[in-house]
């Protein structure tokens, strides 16, 4: 019974690194870029929620739009500001440029509150239910809940949508889609914006989960949610869902065979193998690149 208590763990923090892994693969999808700073965007959700529930009284729910709101607009700014311009400059001038964006809102958040970790307000009473001998935590079932209608709506918006079909025209080849009309800025703005959004929302729900909060706290997060967009298949949606999922999993069964020193490492190891083994990732296709 304890292993399917950690399966339930550990379907819970990767639901939380599915959320973060679409903003990665979102981008990647479209423009190519590995936006480093997507885990601090993570961040910023998470003190949003913080500070709308403990100092504006605000419940759950309103918290996690408000969040999710606020960091839509943050990514929009970040993009606009930091990467558009570097659209057709070399990939390793953007990723420098993604590094640099991420120390700055990091540094950024710690002059203006200071270092120390902030305690997330009991926003939610945590009842446990038997579910065939299992205690399942109510927090448990409402972070896999909200994750899931998430990533839900996220795959209605993309294939169903207007914005949907442009994001995955430019995917395609956006030289075709500005030639078929497609307003190929608005459409990357838009992409930073959900993936911003879903961000946001894992913040808060990482906040209500673990409770402690903290302005360098996106750094392993943001991380673990990269190796699960490349254990997917960076750039594929279903891939950046299955490969969270996969990852909390992994790191949640390390922790119950008593190596909860190693479950960090696991992560690393698994994009070790994973580049080596298969570096298209679980649904990706292996493709030539000219050079």
């Amino acid at each position: 019974m304890e292993w399917i208590q950690q399966l339930v763990n550990g379907i819970s923090l990767g639901s939380i690194y599915a959320l973060i892994a679409l903003g990665y693969t979102m981008v990647y999808g479209i423009i190519k870029l590995i936006n480093f700073a997507h885990g601090d965007v993570f961040m910023i959700g998470a003190f949003i929620g913080f500070y709308a529930i403990a100092k504006w009284e605000l419940g759950f729910f309103p918290a996690l739009l408000l969040a999710m709101v606020v960091c839509a607009i943050f990514g929009v700014l970040i993009e606009r500001i930091a990467y558009k311009r570097l659209r057709n400059a070399t990939r390793i001038a953007a990723l420098i440029t993604a590094i640099g964006v991420s120390l700055l809102i990091e540094y950024t958040t710690i002059f203006f509150r200071g270092a120390q970790p902030a305690a997330y307000p009991d926003v939610i009473t945590n009842k446990s239910f038997d579910v065939f001998g299992v205690q399942i935590s109510s927090k448990s079932i409402l972070i896999l809940t909200v994750a899931i209608v998430l990533m839900i709506l996220l795959q209605f918006i993309v294939h169903k949508t207007k914005i949907g079909k442009a994001m995955r025209a430019v995917s395609h080849d956006a030289d075709a889609a500005r030639l078929m009309g497609i307003n190929v800025d608005n459409t990357i703005s838009a992409a930073f914006a959900i993936g911003s959004a879903l961000a946001g929302a894992a913040g808060v729900i990482f906040g209500v989960y673990y409770t402690k909060i903290d302005p360098l706290m996106g750094v392993i997060p943001g991380v673990k949610a990269f190796i699960a967009a490349v254990l997917g298949g960076i750039g594929i949606i279903p891939g950046a869902m299955v490969g969270g999922m996969l990852l909390g999993v992994v790191e949640s069964l390390v922790s119950a065979l008593g190596f909860s020193l190693w479950r960090d490492a696991a992560a690393f190891v698994i994009l070790i193998l994973i580049l080596i083994f298969r570096p298209s990732g679980i649904f990706g296709k292996n493709a030539r690149e000219k050079v």
